[in-house]
């Protein structure tokens, strides 16, 4: 027990000590920034007016990329049109509003074993799953934003899922994205998770590494930390943004999440997990690590959610 103790409070120290220090001044946005978007956006509670709204919020930010919810897939790994009868229109909006800036559609679903969900193993789903890609991709999208969750770390699926769907995004001409979760914080943390709780929380930086070299961007879901204070929460960050950074190839975009969100549970407490804490732990990782990084940027999850005083935040801290 004691050296259980100990190994814990050792953690938090060296967290905390992470999140220490001023930012660099030039650490600032890079114009590859995104936004995660909700379902109203392509299921028809979205209209012309909501178009106009989304282009003051995002106008002067670094916001490039949009990835609008447009699943969820099925089990089988299929998609059902139906569930965004407003998808093209949407696309088409963006487009014309917002020049420049890339629609993805966001698939993802719950993932076997841990849920009754998607099977990466079976090829028969893999292959569903790129038909479903190649679909969207046919409505007009830039891009396929993949969010399966919890994908373990070391899954042989999905890296053979990437690199099917890989083939369909360059022929195309596409962007192939994830939402990555977070990568061990203590060397081989991910595999205590599932031996203790069945639960697939973390990666090894190996298998990020592998994942990353497969895709042209990467965001990592830096949020759901359930560290306890915000020193603690901006530390895990830097040290997040340290750990993607070191194994992410130069070419593909490198992502940081920022809780744009309200939650209060065992794994998220929202008077520390906030936009600032997470700005402040991003900037202080990539300017101890890689200062220059041109692909690299923000995530704000998710619109629906997020405050005039996170935009505020994102646009004072990152973007100025």
């Amino acid at each position: 027990m004691l050296v259980v103790v100990s190994v814990i409070v050792g953690s938090g120290v060296a967290l905390a000590i992470e999140g220490v220090g001023e930012p660099g001044e030039g650490v600032r946005s890079r114009g590859r920034d995104a936004v995660w978007l909700g379902h109203a956006w392509v299921d028809g509670r979205k209209g012309d007016g909501d178009i106009a709204g989304l282009v003051g919020v995002l106008r002067g930010t670094g916001i490039r990329d949009l990835f609008v919810h447009t699943g969820p897939l099925a089990d089988d790994g299929g998609l059902d049109p139906g569930l965004a009868p407003k998808a093209r229109w949407f696309v088409e909006a963006a487009h014309r509003e917002l020049p420049g800036v890339r629609v993805q559609a966001w698939l993802g679903n719950l993932v076997a074993p841990e849920y009754d969900g998607l099977r990466l193993v079976d090829r028969g789903t893999r292959d569903r799953v790129t038909a479903s890609a190649g679909a969207v991709l046919g409505i007009g999208f830039d891009g396929v934003h993949f969010d399966m969750e919890p994908v373990r770390s070391g899954e042989g699926g999905f890296l053979e899922l990437l690199d099917q769907v890989r083939a369909v995004t360059q022929a195309r001409g596409a962007v192939l994205s994830v939402s990555a979760p977070q990568i061990d914080p203590l060397p081989g943390l991910h595999a205590v998770g599932i031996a203790v709780a069945d639960h697939g929380k973390w990666w090894a930086q190996g298998y990020f590494a592998q994942v990353a070299r497969r895709v042209d961007q990467v965001a990592v879901m830096s949020y759901d930390t359930s560290m306890p204070w915000k020193a603690l929460f901006g530390g895990y960050v830097t040290q997040q943004t340290t750990l993607a950074l070191e194994v992410t190839p130069a070419e593909v975009d490198l992502l940081m999440g920022l809780p744009a969100f309200r939650a209060d549970n065992i794994a998220h407490h929202g008077a520390a997990e906030t936009v600032p804490a997470a700005v402040r732990g991003v900037r202080l990782g990539l300017g101890r690590h890689d200062p220059n990084r041109a692909n690299f940027g923000v995530a704000l999850y998710v619109d629906f959610a997020a405050t005039p005083e996170d935009w505020a935040t994102y646009r004072r801290d990152w973007c100025q």
